[in-house]
């Protein structure tokens, strides 16, 4: 109870109810705003001699001018996702690129290729394309539409173009300004001020999250008891006339408490348990994110410390400070611009998910 009421904290102090919360997700991201809808669907498996995968078939339908055809259909592997992320990284550092599921998800509770793991990696995958087609940057990235459009033979021909020179150098700047500097010297307050709340979230989050898959288990193990419970109640009324009657219906009560605890344990699986753990991915994400933008903060820190103790090149260093200045900037606008979006869908997922799970109890304990 404590854990579930430390949440509200990273929720809007003004109560909101659920009527007003649909109204407000559909003035955002409803579909009359909308020019990109993707399904991602119809797994199918895949044996080699090297290996055994899953692919998804992905469906974009689109009326955006940049787009060669209204509709395509491709497959992808999981693989292909981990390169799209990679790509978006890359190319936004500082923005809040969605999770993916990783290799093994539901951690303990089903077996990889098993029909319910697939069917649970395959609605995190379609959330994951689809909160990139909602982001105002991240869905006109060309490596998204390249991934949604092209054929897997030119997939493949992409990737193996790998970043461009421009690209690797900066790589290999940011990792020198990493190692070599302390703390950020100018960091802006807001910026120490979202790492402070991160690190909270990510406490109460992963808290939450390990609470969510006990009482799962818990619901399970309950579960299968019970049904071992009625069977036993109708045996033992055969041999007992005189409560017969009355070890029936009891063995009847067991079989539609096991049924709600069925549906139950289904609301959890299906809502409570996959947001929290996509949450618990986003404040590892976040944290990356925050790195980053004091990666560049590091490279003009340096810049400008090792203006100050030379006498020569000023011009060329100014130059750079100037142009690494713009760049931090564009960085701490992007991150901004992203952070507020993303704390708005985050309490939204969390009130709406908890909203939900109050109504299952309601049914559950009414049934």
């Amino acid at each position: 109870d404590t854990s579930l009421t430390e949440v509200n904290s990273f929720s809007p102090s003004v109560p909101i109810s659920p009527s007003s919360m649909i109204n407000q997700y559909k003035f955002e991201d409803g579909p009359e705003l909308r020019d990109l809808f993707i399904t991602v669907d119809d797994p199918e498996s895949h044996i080699t001699a090297i290996e055994t995968f899953i692919t998804y078939r992905v469906v974009t339908k689109t009326t955006r001018g940049e787009f060669d055809s209204s509709e395509y259909e491709v497959r992808r592997r999981y693989q292909d996702f981990l390169w799209l992320k990679s790509k978006l990284e890359e190319a936004h550092p500082t923005l809040i690129i969605p999770p993916l599921p990783e290799k093994f998800i539901m951690r303990g509770m089903v077996e990889r290729f098993s029909d319910e793991f697939i069917e649970t990696r395959r609605k995190a995958l379609h959330k994951f394309l689809n909160r990139i087609a909602d982001h105002p940057t991240l869905t006109f990235n060309e490596d998204f539409k390249i991934f949604l459009t092209a054929q897997a033979w030119e997939l493949s021909s992409h990737k193996k173009q790998g970043p461009g020179l421009l690209s690797r150098m900066g790589q290999t700047v940011r990792a020198v300004a990493s190692s070599v500097r302390g703390a950020v010297k100018n960091r802006p307050e807001m910026f120490t001020e979202m790492n402070n709340y991160m690190e909270t979230f990510s406490q109460k989050i992963n808290l939450l999250d390990k609470i969510a898959h006990r009482i799962y288990k818990e619901e399970r193990d309950y579960c299968s008891e019970m049904k071992e419970y009625g069977p036993i109640h109708t045996l033992w009324s055969a041999s007992e006339e005189s409560i017969g009657d009355s070890l029936k219906g009891l063995a009847g009560c067991i079989e539609r408490c096991c049924r709600a605890t069925e549906r139950r344990m289904a609301g959890l699986s299906e809502h409570l348990l996959p947001m929290l753990h996509e949450y618990v991915l986003y404040s590892d994400i976040l944290m990356g994110v925050l790195k980053r933008r004091d990666q560049i903060q590091g490279e003009l820190d340096s810049k400008v410390d090792a203006l100050a103790s030379r006498k020569t090149e000023k011009d060329m260093f100014s130059e750079e400070i100037g142009k690494l200045e713009d760049k931090v900037e564009r960085a701490n606008n992007a991150l901004k611009a992203d952070w507020d979006r993303w704390k708005q869908n985050m309490q939204w997922d969390m009130r709406s998910t908890f909203t939900n799970v109050a109504e299952n109890n309601l049914r559950y304990y009414e049934e």
